[in-house]
């Protein structure tokens, strides 16, 4: 064979094998490595998983160009643990899909209602993980029973119910909750918003509810004492979700390879 045309050859091959990958990683699944132990023992640090693009529908690629967009659009359920760019991120002006990668557990879907204490932490309720914070979820339509509720316990703390936010759906505003819609309608919702003596002020008018324009999740880490979760960064934006954790396809431990992450 020529020797011009072997390379060639090889040179094509190298090309192709390169856009396969670039298409694989873009359309169907990609990878990413576990950079602590906040999600032990669901997931060690350093261990390789594959994340599924299409658990939640494939949200196209340079959504900072060309906006959001997701083929076959679903929502996550509670239990999944997710893959999702960082919702705030040192350099607010850098794009969704570049920014840096998060994983952590979904523990509330738009429309729940958690009972969070005043550091944020879900408090009682259905256990998602052996290592798992616990929760209460309840339908937003509860919202007002379970105030009624708390306000007749004698033993007051500091707990309060927080609505999830869903597309379309009124979030009601009260003292406990209107720091981090605030910062949500600021920073993902993108609207002029200010809290004056624990009242919302949206675009210099004060509300008494906002219904939001996408879905949120309110996400946690397996392990308590890690707070890079939604204690730290609050409510994740559906347009920041990139897909579901899939498989462990490197560990240093032994058995867990292809394992199905849980």
């Amino acid at each position: 064979m020529n020797k011009g045309k072997s390379g060639w050859w090889w040179l094509r091959a190298a090309g192709l094998t390169v856009l396969t990958v670039w298409l694989v990683r873009t359309l169907l699944v990609t990878t990413c490595v576990i950079p602590s132990s906040g999600m032990e023992n669901s997931l060690y640090q350093g261990e390789r998983i594959l994340v599924n693009k299409w658990s939640y529908g494939l949200r196209l690629p340079f959504c900072s160009l060309f906006g959001y967009h997701r083929l076959a659009s679903s929502r996550a359920e509670k239990g999944d643990i997710l893959l999702f760019n960082n919702p705030h991120p040192q350099q607010v002006e850098k794009g969704i899909e570049w920014r840096e990668l998060f994983i952590s557990r979904c523990i509330g879907t738009p429309g729940d209602t958690l009972m969070l204490d005043a550091d944020l932490n879900c408090v009682g309720g259905e256990v998602l993980s052996p290592d798992a914070k616990s929760l209460y979820a309840y339908p937003v339509s509860s919202e007002d029973l379970m105030l009624t509720v708390l306000s007749d316990e004698k033993n007051r703390t500091e707990v309060h119910p927080y609505v999830i936010p869903a597309k379309g759906v009124p979030v009601k505003v009260y003292p406990w909750n209107v720091t981090l819609l605030c910062n949500t309608i600021v920073a993902h919702e993108h609207q002029p918003a200010e809290v004056r003596h624990d009242t919302l002020y949206v675009k210099g008018k004060p509300v008494e509810a906002y219904t939001f324009g996408k879905d949120y999740y309110w996400v946690a880490s397996n392990d308590p004492v890690n707070i890079c979760d939604s204690r730290l960064f609050g409510f994740v934006p559906e347009d920041h979700l990139i897909g579901k954790a899939w498989r462990i396809w490197y560990s240093s431990r032994k058995g867990r390879f292809w394992q199905r992450v849980q």
